[in-house]
């Protein structure tokens, strides 16, 4: 698999990466977890990225790496545990990395994101908003210099307030989710220029938004009255389309996340082996056409912005929660 080296870092991660949200034993058993990552790797993905907030993804991936011999380029976060969590506490925070080296079997982490670092309320980080500043990342800081991780990173899904974090120059790599895909387009605003100018690693996430792109539901869109007018079109014009060029919507999608040479790597959240064997077909299938790209930048102008009360993942086959909620 194609590879690229992560912005201003000395890191090289594959065009596709296994995202931990999904490497939980509740979602797909342990067996099937297993499966999925030697999978990954034996077809070439030598990045992996998980979370303490992610269930046990920490836990799982830490046992299914002790029997991967291949060297993996390893992604994990602060944030959302041990708890009580308290993100103004050094201490606190040093338990934090420490849980999270002692799951994953590691004695080095190659990046470590702070996680939602945008979202007030989320997680309070910094002692001075206004510069981005606190513990958290003079932590990180402290720990790149003696070599426990390589790079520092913020990860969240927030398509603006990230920038202001970007621009800081304090970190090395980005990663956006939910926000850069075939028909949400909100990253392409601010968040990938801001990176693109301080020479950062580019990771997108839910290149797929969590299963609103992974398959069809041609009759769900005509049928869910939590979609709006608007997005329920736009569906229809993308499903026409690709009845036209004759592909599925998954590798579509897949496919027009690599087309953008400034992304280094996308994560995909597959939860079995054929998954995977799919995600990686779309990728060795290459870039898209300019054509291609120019008729779904078309459908994607449809509408340029999220609707007011859009759910944040679509519930396509799973209960309504109600406006705003994944």
């Amino acid at each position: 698999m194609d590879s690229r080296t992560l912005g201003s870092t000395n890191l090289t991660v594959s065009r596709l990466g296994m995202g931990g949200l999904f490497i939980i034993s509740r979602f797909s058993g342990f067996d099937q977890a297993q499966q999925a990552v030697h999978r990954a790797v034996d077809l070439g993905v030598t990045y992996a990225d998980t979370a303490p907030s992610y269930g046990n993804s920490e836990l799982v991936l830490g046992r299914i790496l002790d029997d991967i011999d291949t060297p993996l380029i390893l992604s994990t976060k602060l944030g959302g545990g041990p708890h009580p969590f308290n993100p103004q506490s050094r201490e606190a925070l040093e338990q934090s990395v420490d849980m999270s080296l002692r799951l994953l079997g590691r004695d080095h982490i190659d990046i470590f994101f702070i996680h939602e670092p945008e979202r007030p309320g989320q997680y309070d980080w910094w002692t001075d908003p206004e510069n981005f500043d606190g513990p958290a990342l003079e932590l990180l800081q402290d720990l790149k210099k003696d070599g426990t991780i390589s790079a520092i990173g913020i990860g969240g899904t927030t398509a603006y307030e990230m920038a202001d974090l970007i621009r800081t120059g304090k970190f090395d790599v980005v990663l956006t989710a939910l926000n850069y895909s075939l028909l949400w387009r909100e990253a392409e605003t601010e968040v990938l220029p801001a990176a693109i100018e301080q020479g950062m690693g580019i990771v997108v996430g839910s290149p797929l938004q969590q299963g609103s792109l992974a398959r069809r539901c041609d009759d769900e869109i005509e049928t869910a009255r939590w979609l709006s007018p608007p997005r329920r079109d736009q569906y229809r014009v993308l499903y026409a389309f690709l009845d036209e060029i004759d592909m599925p919507v998954a590798e579509c999608a897949i496919r027009f996340v690599i087309s953008n040479p400034n992304i280094h790597t996308t994560l995909m959240g597959a939860r079995s082996p054929e998954e995977v064997e799919l995600n990686v077909a779309s990728i060795e299938k290459g870039p898209l056409p300019q054509d291609i790209l120019k008729r779904l930048d078309e459908i994607a102008a449809m509408v340029p912005f999220r609707p007011f009360c859009e759910p944040f993942v679509f519930p396509f086959n799973h209960p309504y929660k109600g406006p705003g909620h994944a």
